[in-house]
């Protein structure tokens, strides 16, 4: 996949970044590893993979009744859920779940099953027959919170505000090995997601990937008003002088980690 490739998402219908517990998609290439830090936010990226037709409505409220309630009950959050606009994914729902910690994400199963509200409400597509399933599979990560950015932060400010429908950009970057990606993660740590705030791109999270598809890397999720503020954003920050320092800095070239 060309390391320029993105693909963007905005919120599903009735998907919102919802104050108990947010997604896009897109690889750019590079990644992680560090020693483990128990104050920083995990984060499990699913995406629910579907077939044209009526399975897609089941899988939408699902998540809307069912999915998201619950997953606000069990203590996760805010959480998001993204369909596919532009990409390879579509059609597909993306959700971010943040977790408190490993011990958060590995009990999550296990306080659903015993949520009878959830399993109601959920019925449909928990119930589905294998003749008429509601999804083709489901993939999931799990990704660990950068130092430099420990908590998911909500769009805009937050409240009502974050809830309407904006363009979401996750990005994947894949490093060669696990010390490039090391130093990848050093490099938004010290100085590439101030630089990011500065001339206007708003992260949501950035995380390392600890399990998943074609590690190492890491990914970011970022939120726009619009295509137009996008190509704005990006036009400033590849023009920034810090940037193009740091970006050439010994060590810190995408020739040597991404």
């Amino acid at each position: 996949m060309d390391r320029r490739e993105f693909v963007s998402a905005a919120l599903a219908a009735g998907g919102a970044l919802l104050p108990g517990a947010v997604l896009a998609a897109g690889t750019q290439g590079a990644s992680a590893g560090r020693a483990q830090d128990k104050t920083v936010e995990h984060y499990e990226i699913r995406r629910y993979h579907l077939r044209r037709g009526p399975g897609q409505q089941v899988v939408d409220a699902y998540l809307r009744q069912a999915a998201v309630p619950a997953f606000q009950r069990a203590g996760t959050g805010p959480i998001g859920v993204f369909s596919v606009m532009i990409g390879p994914d579509s059609p597909s729902f993306y959700v971010v779940i943040p977790h408190k910690g490993i011990e958060a994400f590995s009990t999550l199963p296990e306080r659903l099953a015993a949520d009878t509200e959830y399993q109601k409400s959920g019925a449909t597509f928990l119930n589905a027959a294998a003749t008429e399933p509601a999804f083709v599979r489901i993939e999931s990560s799990l990704t660990r919170a950068f130092e430099g950015m420990p908590r998911l932060e909500l769009p805009f400010g937050g409240g009502e505000n974050a809830k309407r429908s904006r363009i979401f950009e996750l990005r994947t970057y894949e490093s060669h090995s696990d010390k490039a990606a090391k130093k990848k993660i050093e490099m938004f740590d010290i100085g590439e997601i101030a630089i990011f705030r500065r001339v206007g791109l708003q992260p949501v999270f950035f995380g390392e990937t600890l399990i998943g598809r074609n590690m190492p890397n890491l990914i970011y999720l970022l939120v726009y008003e619009d295509m137009a503020a996008r190509d704005k954003q990006w036009s400033a920050f590849g023009s920034d002088p810090e940037w193009k320092k740091l970006s050439t800095t010994p060590g810190f070239a995408d020739a040597d980690i991404v």
